[in-house]
């Protein structure tokens, strides 16, 4: 969602980073250039304007001018300040109320209520093992209340049954006493939407809420419409007391100036965020997490969040232990790459790791290959049982058949099969190392040049990686040592050369 604003307050920042000294002048004329980022990002003038106004007045003070690193104290306040504007704390849809706990959706028609539902109705059932009642209130708009049934059926949730005639408050009643009876947790009412802002709206929707008494009001807001999301969100709040909001296609936005700027005008947090279709493609709103982001800090918590909801806990621990013992076939191999699928491949982990943002444009220049996991894996499962757990049966004339199978060329089926090899021989000096001793990354630390044990980073050298350079200094057989990305970095040109393997990254290539 914050590419843009991301990329135009990286550049602005990296520039006062790299002066030894600020003076206010200095301060000021980035402050312009930062506001004219908030603006283009769709950031509502009254936000864009206040949030300058409380960095200059931080920055121009004497913590900063007489700092060793004026620049990095810049940045660390212009963070404070996003995290102010976005409300601080993450705050998590609250069911503190007695049972069935209402939660009266709603929004402008479009805008992703009724998708919004389903997904917090199946994200409170199967995380917060909640028993959920779903009700539609959209007596309008054709169909609405069969879409919402639908969805239940998808989702497993259960869905009030359609009675025709009835009014909006007719179903909400009824939805609650259904609730009450069936021994409900919580019951969501999708209400209905108009294109625009109406009386006959709020009035419908307020009678609604007068009856049902709802514990949250969401505001289901589309954060494609800009600066029209932030007037509906004051519309609603002054007409319904909204206690929290739903930023959907939040994937497809790239300025989120919306994001910015509701949380400030509104003074309600946003509760969740919709970055996908899917029913799990739902997150909760972190400003800490997503100030780390727009200026380019990455999300490590995200990251691990992603790899414990998209891992196998017990097929990762069998793997380990493979590996500890120095196995390491091709249906390890498989499992590897399915992994990298499932937490977005190589761009997904790429954007969510701190440091790496001038990094991740290059290799986005370098238009990588994501297709190529599921081309090896394809390879993988054109083999036998027995060429998986023995890679040197595959001679020349099964080569050809796996390939044939797989609908690649011989040399891809060579490219894996050199890939796996260096992967096996990494795996066995992890394995030697643990055996003696000096713990599992022993093996890894000498395959890298530091001579075993766990590589360390010297501060120095997470800079270099933060202005998109690799480190100064590093061992002679480390991709990129002496500057810049590696000419085989993947993508670019053929493998890297990883040091003590002599060989390329697994499979990466250019798309053809």
């Amino acid at each position: 969602m914050f590419d843009a604003l991301q990329d135009r307050l990286s550049g602005i920042l990296d520039r006062l980073t790299r002066r030894g000294a600020l003076t206010e002048a200095d301060v000021a004329e980035a402050m312009r250039e930062v506001r004219r980022a908030l603006l283009e990002a769709d950031v509502a003038l009254e936000v864009a304007r206040d949030f300058i106004d409380k960095v200059k007045a931080r920055a121009v003070g004497v913590d900063v001018v007489k700092s060793v690193t004026p620049g990095q104290m810049v940045v660390k306040i212009v963070h404070d300040e996003l995290v102010a504007m976005l409300g601080s704390d993450a705050q998590p849809i609250s069911l503190a109320a007695a049972a069935p706990v209402p939660i009266l959706m709603v929004g402008l028609q479009g805008s992703g209520k009724t998708t919004s539902t389903a997904k917090i109705a199946r994200r409170l059932a199967t995380r917060d093992k909640r028993k959920v009642l779903m009700a539609s209130l959209d007596t309008r708009r054709p169909a609405a209340m069969e879409q919402l049934a639908t969805l239940g059926v998808q989702t497993g949730v259960p869905t009030l049954p359609i009675v025709p005639g009835q009014s909006a408050l007719q179903i909400a009643k009824r939805a609650m006493e259904a609730g009450r009876l069936g021994g409900y947790d919580v019951v969501i009412l999708d209400t209905a939407g108009r294109t625009t802002l109406d009386e006959a709206l709020m009035a419908e929707v307020a009678e609604v809420k007068r009856a049902t008494n709802p514990h949250e009001v969401l505001l289901v807001a589309d954060a494609l419409t800009g600066q029209d999301a932030v007037v509906t969100a004051r519309a609603f709040d002054e007409a319904l007391g909204v206690t929290g909001i739903v930023l959907t296609r939040v994937d497809g936005d790239g300025r989120g100036g919306a994001a910015l700027s509701m949380r400030a005008v509104t003074g309600k947090p946003i509760k969740l965020v919709g970055v996908g279709e899917k029913f799990d493609a739902l997150d909760e709103f972190d400003p800490h997490r997503i100030a780390n982001r727009i200026l380019g800090m990455g999300d490590v918590v995200a990251l691990v969040e992603k790899a414990a909801a998209s891992i196998d806990a017990e097929q990762a621990a069998r793997s380990a232990e493979r590996m500890r013992k120095g196995q390491f076939d091709l249906n390890d191999l498989k499992d590897q790459l399915s992994q990298m699928q499932k937490l977005g491949g190589m761009s997904g982990v790429m954007s969510l790791m701190p440091g790496v943002a001038n990094l991740k444009k290059q290799m986005a220049g370098a238009n990588l290959d994501e297709g190529m996991f599921k081309r090896q894996a394809a390879i993988i499962d054109s083999m036998t049982k027995a060429e998986r757990k023995n890679p040197d049966l595959l001679k020349a004339s099964r080569k050809k058949r796996v390939a044939a199978g797989s609908g690649v060329k011989v040399e891809d089926v060579n490219k894996l099969l050199k890939m796996h090899r260096q992967m096996a021989d990494m795996m066995k000096m992890m394995g030697k190392a643990g055996k003696s001793g000096r713990g599992p990354l022993a093996g890894l630390g000498a395959a890298l040049g530091f001579g075993g044990g766990q590589p360390q980073i010297p501060p120095e050298a997470l800079e270099d990686l933060k202005k998109g350079k690799m480190p100064q200094g590093l061992p002679p057989g480390f991709p990129g040592a002496g500057g810049g990305l590696p000419p085989g970095f993947p993508g670019m040109g053929g493998g890297p050369k990883l040091p003590g393997l002599g060989g390329g990254f697994p499979g990466l290539g250019k798309k053809k």
